[in-house]
């Protein structure tokens, strides 16, 4: 029997240094255009894939993973109301707040942000940026995958060091 979590593995999306420096540009234009303090793209295994804006104050790892709890429980709290998932979550604090976006099926975008910023502009652009990150994924997606390979000349060349440091 194939689990929801062995399906996601079966997935995992592979980023390289070049697919972070086009979602980093995203995520500052985001930040920039919002006012919000900063944002996280987390996986849904609550994995860090990366972060923008003052993150100092806060625990990237520990926000992660419970945002990637959140999230699982509030989609199986949409399944109870006949819906898929909910693609958007709000939590209001008096001093903070965090909206998390769904991007793509994949990865959950946290945007952090104060009393200055108004949750419409949060909504209004965190949409925009989270077209254009999907649009990102959606290039990984179709990139071909890289298979990596060892030649002749390694095995020889390993077995060689490995006899050396081994031999009496």
């Amino acid at each position: 029997m194939v689990t929801d979590s062995d399906h996601l593995r079966n997935q995992r999306v592979v980023f390289y240094s070049d697919d972070i420096e086009q979602i980093d540009v995203v995520l500052a234009e985001f930040l920039e255009l919002s006012g919000c303090k900063c944002n996280l793209l987390i996986d849904k295994e609550g994995h860090m894939v990366t972060s923008g804006g003052d993150t100092n104050s806060i625990d990237e790892q520990t926000v992660a993973a419970l945002v990637a709890g959140s999230y699982a429980a509030t989609r199986e709290m949409a399944k109870l109301l006949g819906e898929d998932e909910f693609s958007v979550l709000f939590h209001q604090g008096k001093r903070d707040s965090i909206q998390l976006s769904m991007v793509g099926n994949r990865t959950i975008m946290a945007t952090v942000f104060d009393d200055q910023t108004t949750v419409g502009m949060v909504r209004l652009y965190a949409r925009a940026a989270c077209e254009k990150l999907d649009a990102i994924f959606e290039e990984i997606r179709n990139r071909p995958q890289k298979k990596a390979s060892l030649d002749a000349e390694f095995g020889s060349s390993a077995k060689g060091a490995l006899d050396f440091f081994f031999t009496e």
